[in-house]
């Protein structure tokens, strides 16, 4: 008989670096493992459902469910599907966002703040998995409604996707980054301080 799992952990319970498609090195983080059990004739048939978090820690992070009889075989399902996933987040000196962002999803509700260098991660479980495989080190983010770990992840890739970096809402409007910013903070972005972050 499989023995039980440890329920959520926030990815504590497993992750690894691969290097994999082309050299490139991917931390792939556990959110949860769910058990489920259908009882047949002649006892209970096991089976798993896995949640698992994929990023490169450089801004781009991706998420992906997987089922199967067996444990491996179902984080490798959601690994793979976590790979195929994966978004580009753009970040403020390659440590936080840019500005504040809410995201949604079903009954979960999550708040994603920028934080000021040297606040660290400050995030439940599931998010802190999300934003360790991203590569932010400063940010406050807080879970309003559903604790579901599927909720939870999918709300905060939704707020996620909706974070936007000054150059690219520059480009939007047509316009320069020094109109959106002032002038005290334009010149650091021009001079090209987070090119490699945008």
């Amino acid at each position: 008989m499989a023995r039980e799992p440890r329920e959520g952990g926030g990815g504590r319970g497993r992750e690894r670096e691969r290097d994999r498609d082309g050299g490139e090195e991917l931390l792939d983080k556990l959110v949860t493992i769910n058990r489920v059990a259908k009882v047949v004739k002649g006892g209970r048939r096991f089976a798993f459902a896995a949640l698992v978090v994929v990023g490169d820690q450089k801004g781009r992070v991706g998420y992906g469910a997987g089922k199967a009889r067996e444990v491996p075989e179902a984080i490798r399902k959601a690994t793979e599907r976590a790979k195929k996933t994966m978004i580009r987040v753009p970040m403020k000196e390659g440590r936080t966002l840019h500005h504040d962002v809410e995201g949604h999803f079903g009954a979960g509700s999550v708040v994603l703040r920028s934080a000021t260098a040297g606040t660290g991660i400050i995030a439940g479980g599931p998010m802190r998995a999300v934003f360790e495989a991203l590569g932010i080190h400063d940010v406050v983010a807080k879970s309003l409604g559903s604790r579901n770990p599927h909720n939870m992840v999918k709300a905060t890739f939704d707020g996620l996707s909706r974070a936007a970096s000054p150059r690219s809402v520059a480009t939007r409007r047509g316009k320069k980054v020094g109109d959106l910013l002032g002038k005290r903070e334009a010149p650091a972005i021009s001079a090209g301080v987070e090119a490699d972050h945008v």
